[in-house]
């Protein structure tokens, strides 16, 4: 329904989901040529950059960074700027997961605002990942359009990561037609 309305001109429809890189992520293996295995030091802790992204089927992507942990307040930030950056004049509706930084206190006494920005919140059910479509652009960010050569430094990381957020829409993008 909601795909259908915005199909028809009524709203834009984003979907809303955090992501965090990190040299610690979860690289099972890779391919190189017979002879020159591929080596990438793995570390335990290692520091994080945290992307909130708020993704159209249009092909629109606004994101906010940190590497500071997740927490209420920056999801708070991260939907505050994308109600400055939308269109005034356009209803957006964002779908979103019932994680507990979306249904907390502070969270909820900020959904009046952002509706009088037009903008209105749509929660998943429970358990139901793969109705948020920000998802399969995760997805294929970290396990398919990333190159095992990122993870050799954090900031090699954060620089290939801010060109794929960058680049969303021409160098790479997804269909979901």
């Amino acid at each position: 329904m909601l795909k259908q309305r915005e199909d028809q001109g009524e709203h834009e429809l984003y979907y809303f989901d955090e992501l965090d890189f990190s040299q610690s992520s979860s690289v099972p293996y890779a391919w190189s040529p017979i002879g020159q295995p591929f080596e990438v030091t793995a570390y335990s802790h290692s520091r994080r950059l945290n992307v909130l992204g708020f993704l159209s089927r249009a092909g629109k992507l606004v994101y906010h960074t940190t590497t500071e942990p997740v927490t209420t307040e920056t999801v708070i930030e991260a939907f505050d700027q994308f109600v400055s950056q939308k269109d005034p004049d356009t209803f957006a509706v964002v779908v979103l997961d019932n994680a507990s930084m979306h249904r907390s206190k502070a969270f909820r006494q900020k959904i009046v605002e952002w509706m009088s920005h037009r903008v209105h919140l749509v929660y998943l059910s429970a358990y139901s990942p793969e109705l948020n479509l920000i998802e399969i652009l995760w997805r294929q960010m970290k396990y398919a359009w990333l190159p095992l050569s990122a993870y050799l430094s954090f900031d090699r990381l954060c620089n290939e990561v801010y060109r794929l957020l960058g680049g969303y829409g021409s160098d790479h993008a997804i269909n979901f037609e």
